[in-house]
C-alpha cells in the first residue's frame, strides 16, 4: 500500500503549535540550558486568554545560576523585573520573542544576541527548591509551545508496511 498524498497535510494539520502559526522547522533553535534540560513543567496554554494556564514551560536547570543563552539570535527588547521576578526578553525577528523568568542580566535592551549566548543567569524562586527557568514564547499575543522549537513534537504515526512487488 503506498503512502497516501495527504499524509504531509495531515501531518501539518496536527502541529502542536498553533492552528496558522509560521514557525522554524523543528529543532531549528537551541535549548536556553546546557545540558539539555528536564521540562518540569509542561505548555498548557489556557482555552481564553483570561484564563489561568500555564504559558510557556519550566526546565530543569544543572544549578542556581546557570547560565541562560539565547535559542536563536535578536535583540534584547526588555529587562527588568516583572512580579517580583527578574525577566529578560529577545526579539527574534518575525514577531517571535522569547522570555526567561527568573534570570538576572546585565544586558540592556537593545543588545544584539547570537545563538547560544548567554543572556544571564538562573536565581532561584520559580520553582521552589529545585533550579529552574520558565522559558515563555510569544508571536505578537499568541504564546506558542518553546518545545516545538527544539524538539519534533509531531505525534508518531505508524503507518502499514507496503505491499511487497508481486513476482
Amino acid at each position: 500500500m503506498k503512502t497516501p498524498a495527504s499524509l504531509a497535510a495531515i501531518l501539518l494539520a496536527l502541529s502542536p503549535i498553533t492552528a496558522g502559526a509560521a514557525v522554524p522547522p523543528a529543532a531549528a533553535w537551541s535549548w536556553p540550558l546546557d545540558p539539555r534540560p528536564a521540562v518540569l513543567r509542561a505548555f498548557d496554554p489556557p482555552a481564553k486568554p483570561w484564563l489561568s494556564g500555564h504559558r510557556g514551560v519550566d526546565l530543569r536547570a544543572a544549578y542556581d545560576g546557570a547560565p541562560v543563552t539565547s535559542p536563536a539570535s535578536g535583540t534584547v527588547s526588555f529587562v527588568g523585573v516583572v512580579a517580583d521576578r527578574p525577566v529578560i526578553t529577545v526579539d527574534h525577528g518575525n514577531g517571535l520573542r522569547s522570555s526567561f523568568e527568573p534570570v538576572e542580566s546585565s544586558l540592556a535592551p537593545g543588545a544584539a544576541v547570537a545563538e547560544g549566548g548567554v543572556l544571564g543567569r538562573s536565581v532561584p524562586g520559580h520553582c521552589g527548591t529545585v533550579p529552574c527557568v520558565h522559558w515563555g514564547v510569544r508571536r505578537g499575543e499568541e504564546y506558542l509551545n518553546p518545545l516545538a522549537f527544539v524538539t519534533d513534537l509531531r505525534p508518531s504515526i505508524l503507518l502499514p508496511p507496503e505491499d511487497p512487488a508481486p513476482g
